[in-house]
């Protein structure tokens, strides 16, 4: 009350004043209606009701997620998802299920198995068509555009056969 008091006996103008103490014009203008309107008791310190964000999930079906995951401890994420939509009635993103997971310490680091090629196929053919091969690749023309190769090659015969 005192800053609107000290604003409206200013010889410096509202805007001029308010920049000098370094008040927002808005903030001023809101504490001004509240006084009009309710007198002192406008101004006085209100609890804020905290709004939950449109785009969080709230807490009691993170819960549910957690309780889900605790229950199937063999599905993935994906899966859990699935299961949460078809059973709890709510839509959650498997990205979301991984991120509350993830967050409570349920997702344990991936065990990696680590894959090399080998120069020939571990069970050899023994017949015709029983695997193809197939590899694409393509050419630039200069002047003129693009060509793309196709093979299916054979296996066993090598043999190419398109």
């Amino acid at each position: 009350m005192e800053i609107i008091k000290f604003v409206e006996d200013s010889d410096l103008g509202v805007n001029r004043t308010l920049k000098e103490l370094g008040i927002h014009k808005r903030t001023f203008y809101n504490w001004y209606k509240q006084s009009r309107e309710m007198g002192y008791e406008g101004l006085e310190a209100s609890e804020r009701v905290q709004q939950r964000v449109w785009n969080q999930i709230p807490d009691e079906h993170k819960e549910d997620v957690v309780h889900a995951a605790l229950d199937l401890p063999e599905y993935s994420c994906r899966e859990l998802a699935a299961h949460i939509t078809d059973n709890y009635k709510l839509f959650i993103s498997e990205s979301s299920v991984y991120i509350i997971l993830k967050a409570r310490g349920m997702i344990t680091a991936p065990s990696y198995m680590t894959l090399s090629a080998s120069f020939s196929f571990k069970y050899k053919t023994t017949r015709t068509n029983e695997m193809w091969q197939t590899d694409f690749a393509y050419f630039k023309i200069v002047g003129w555009g693009w060509y793309y190769l196709s093979t299916v090659l054979d296996e066993y015969s090598r043999t190419i056969l398109a």
